[in-house]
């Protein structure tokens, strides 16, 4: 199981996608006429071999404008995990007791997803995915690879959830996605097969329970956050704010 995508939602989707080419160094975004069927336009971009989406809402009544009205703005939206063995990944999700909103299985099994109901989770809408062959990503269209960049950054390597309590939730994702949890100081975490990690840490900013901040590995963090904090997205403890959601920089 590794975290393969991270989804923001952002009321502006042009200025979500202005700031993301421009802090994190990307030229290529597509757009996935896919997420129409949920009342939504998007840009998904290439980040090294994991992407990251910015959804917006383009009609009434969908599951991000609730959110952007919950939170109070732009956000995180959610997790795409990618795993080997959907079958098993579903088993799982069942076993827990978990509600599917959406499910495919296309091109006769080789591109499958289950949307796990964020009630049943907690922070985030959670996606177990299935991709053969393991390198493939549908989700970011025919040609990523073609114009990926990774000279500014080379990866999304891990997310933070927040909730009121951070332990249930922590536990609770660990249940659904058959996952051990650890405590590591004043958090607990889930480690990923890939090095990866979530974390589940407890709400201090006043906007309830969600994606609060994701890990991007860059190559030159303080040349990240000039451009950054000349764009005005820069936050006092040092994260750099897209969409809404805080980034935390690491070390490439």
């Amino acid at each position: 199981m590794r975290l393969r995508q991270i989804a923001l939602v952002g009321q502006d989707l042009a200025a979500c996608e202005a700031d993301i080419r421009a802090i994190l160094g990307l030229d290529y975004a597509y757009d996935d006429p896919g997420v129409g069927a949920f009342g939504l336009k998007n840009a998904v971009f290439a980040i090294g071999e994991t992407f990251l989406e910015v959804v917006s809402p383009k009609q009434e009544g969908t599951t991000a404008g609730r959110l952007l009205e919950k939170r109070g703005g732009d956000g995180g939206y959610m997790a795409i995990f990618q795993v080997e063995d959907i079958a098993k990944a579903r088993q799982r999700i069942a076993d827990a007791g978990a509600r599917v909103v959406s499910e495919t299985n296309r091109e006769g099994g080789k591109v499958c997803y289950s949307h796990i109901h964020p009630r049943d989770i907690g922070g985030a809408i959670v996606s177990v995915d299935f991709m053969d062959p393991w390198e493939h990503w549908e989700w970011g269209g025919p040609e990523w690879r073609q114009h990926l960049k990774t000279d500014v950054s080379t990866g999304i390597v891990g997310a933070e959830m927040q909730g009121d309590d951070p332990y249930a939730m922590a536990k609770r994702w660990g249940e659904v996605l058959g996952r051990e949890v650890e405590p590591v100081g004043e958090y607990w975490r889930i480690a990923l097969d890939d090095g990866g990690e979530i974390r589940f840490i407890k709400t201090a900013d006043g906007r309830g329970d969600g994606l609060g901040r994701f890990d991007v590995a860059v190559r030159d963090p303080a040349a990240v956050h000039a451009v950054a904090k000349a764009r005005g997205r820069l936050s006092p403890d040092g994260d750099v704010l897209l969409a809404g959601t805080r980034v935390r920089l690491v070390q490439a």
